[in-house]
């Protein structure tokens, strides 16, 4: 029997590249994003759609009474949804600053508890959720939403120990720089909140490094599906998956310098 599988975030990126590669592998998929226009053309394919803003309740519960409905079953939720408004902690608006919370947390966190009756009533489930090593080292300009990924992180760890006990099993997926549509959303609202005052100078080094970066080294969003598939499969899937190979690089340099250094060391590279 084909397993039941929610995404969201599923309009592009690696929410996209991971539909296209469960439909493949003969998982059947729903498919939910706030963007129906790009959806859509994932139904040739096999996806099977849902207008889903993670952010709205009505939306969510929706959501998930369509995939049980239809199917009786969820056996893994992918919760993808989620980007980024850079900017300094001085400017980016509160309002702002909650809507990433709203989206990347809060939203994660309400579709998960609509879902895990289900999967506890199956006995069974998988949960994954797309972090970033945003939420195990900071840099300039991004900190809501490194804040929104440090939750994640220690939410996810805190489910997994909770739901254990009823097959259920939770795994993080940690990203370091993929090319998607996420640093260009990121990147203009650093411009737009940051790119004038006191801090523009900052912003525009930490713009030419997040250029330079997603240009020389950043795989595709397919080699993160990879790992979904991975997390998946595997009969004992690890905690955390990282990915690709310069994030995990990035993370034991974090892991081997004391802070101290490494925020000169971060001071140095960005000019003061």
């Amino acid at each position: 029997m084909s397993e039941i599988v929610l995404v969201t975030g599923a309009s592009s990126g690696i929410g996209r590249a991971a539909v296209e590669m469960l439909l493949k592998e003969g998982y059947t998929v729903y498919a939910g994003a706030r963007r129906m226009n790009k959806l859509r053309e994932l139904e040739p394919l096999g996806a099977k759609v849902l207008q889903l803003d993670v952010t709205d309740e009505l939306s969510l519960k929706n959501a998930v009474d369509t995939v049980f409905k239809a199917e009786g079953r969820i056996d893994m939720l992918i919760n993808n949804a989620g980007y980024g408004a850079h900017g300094a902690l001085e400017d980016v608006p509160m309002s702002e600053a909650r809507r990433q919370f709203d989206v990347n947390v809060f939203g994660l966190g309400r579709l998960t508890q609509l879902v895990l009756p289900i999967m506890r009533a199956q006995g069974s489930g998988r949960i994954i959720n797309i972090s970033s090593i945003a939420g195990k080292i900071s840099t300039p300009m991004g900190g809501w939403y490194h804040a929104t990924k440090y939750a994640v992180e220690s939410y996810s760890d805190t489910l997994r120990l909770e739901v254990g006990r009823f097959g259920i099993k939770v795994i993080l997926v940690e990203p370091g720089p993929i090319k998607t549509e996420w640093d260009s959303v990121a990147l203009a609202n650093l411009s737009r909140y940051s790119g004038s005052g006191p801090y523009a100078r900052l912003a525009d080094k930490m713009t030419g490094k997040f250029r330079a970066g997603y240009k020389k080294c950043a795989p595709g969003p397919d080699a993160v599906a990879a790992v979904i598939l991975k997390a998946l499969r595997s009969k004992w899937p690890a905690a955390r998956y990282v990915v690709p190979f310069n994030a995990k690089a990035i993370l034991f340099i974090k892991w081997l310098l004391p802070d101290r250094v490494l925020d000169a060391a971060l001071r140095l590279i960005l000019g003061g």
